[in-house]
């Protein structure tokens, strides 16, 4: 079975002459495209098309390099324009060995909606089409959908598109980053060891029967756990953040009205809850207004 096309469509309040430049020009187009890490045009004569080399960098010194060729563009109705590319590389690091796809332009009133679809050939036969299936397809129109959005900020708001990335990237890292405390606290020590201060801190906050604190900790586990897998999934990760700025703190007062004592141990829960509680209010101001793939068609 042939996987569909990558499709992207969004709306941007712009010129038409504006965003023409900001998408074919090179040291613009790879400032807000995560394809790529960069993008050279090579010498042409006038009744060729433009020829390109473009890079993307992977980290610890790998590189992917590959061509493109602009087969032209062309005036449509009302203005439209359109912008036909053809692309390829031969590196075996690459998920895509050759492809072929265009950017569309329809003007309206007060907007202009940009689109895109394109195709592509995989490299390692089935292996290969079986590994974009379920990965890098879902993966690059992602990228492409959240590289769209950037673009839009980027020509609607004056905001640069390395300021977009850095708060969307740090919100990504600060939500990852809590994933794991939840679960891990709510896994290890409550779940399966059960260490003893959990209990006795519940029993020492309410006059509790150690059955009844064994439980609670249970609980407060399985909750624990779930609010860890809620960061994966939910869409505004904004609210949580703002949530975690007041939990931090109400942890903190209970641990230490439970057992004075624990101001006093390495890494108490005073330092490490009220760490926690900046690093979400830093998350709370950076994913305000961060950019989204989900603002952007991704079928006809």
């Amino acid at each position: 079975m042939r996987s569909k096309p990558v499709y992207v469509e969004i709306e941007i309040s712009t010129s038409m002459d504006e965003l023409w430049r900001a998408t074919q020009t090179p040291h613009l187009h790879e400032q807000w495209d995560l394809r790529f890490s960069s993008i050279t045009y090579l010498p042409r004569k006038d009744d060729e098309p433009q020829h390109f080399s473009y890079k993307r960098n992977l980290g610890f010194g790998q590189t992917i390099e590959g061509w493109g060729i602009t087969s032209g563009s062309h005036e449509g109705k009302h203005g439209a324009r359109t912008s036909s590319l053809h692309f390829g590389t031969d590196n075996v690091l690459s998920p895509i060995k050759e492809g072929k796809g265009y950017w569309k332009y329809i003007p309206k009133e007060s907007s202009i909606t940009f689109l895109t679809q394109y195709d592509y050939e995989v490299p390692l036969g089935k292996f290969g089409q079986i590994a974009d299936r379920l990965l890098f397809r879902p993966l690059i129109g992602w990228g492409t959908a959240l590289s769209f959005d950037v673009l839009k900020r980027w020509l609607e708001k004056d905001e640069t598109p390395i300021s977009q990335y850095l708060r969307f990237f740090v919100s990504w890292l600060f939500a990852f980053l809590f994933f794991f405390i939840w679960i891990y606290h709510g896994l290890i020590p409550k779940l399966i060891y059960m260490h003893p201060d959990e209990i006795s801190m519940v029993n020492n906050l309410f006059p509790l029967t150690y059955e009844k604190g064994y439980w609670i900790v249970k609980m407060t586990g399985i909750i624990e756990m779930i609010f860890g897998l809620i960061w994966l999934f939910y869409k505004n990760e904004r609210n949580l953040f703002g949530l975690q700025v007041i939990i931090f703190p109400l942890l903190t007062i209970s641990a230490i009205l439970a057992d004075p004592i624990i101001l006093v141990h390495p890494f108490n829960p005073l330092t490490f809850n009220l760490s926690l509680a900046f690093i979400s209010l830093v998350g709370y101001f950076m994913s305000k207004d961060a950019p989204s793939a989900t603002i952007c068609k991704r079928k006809r």
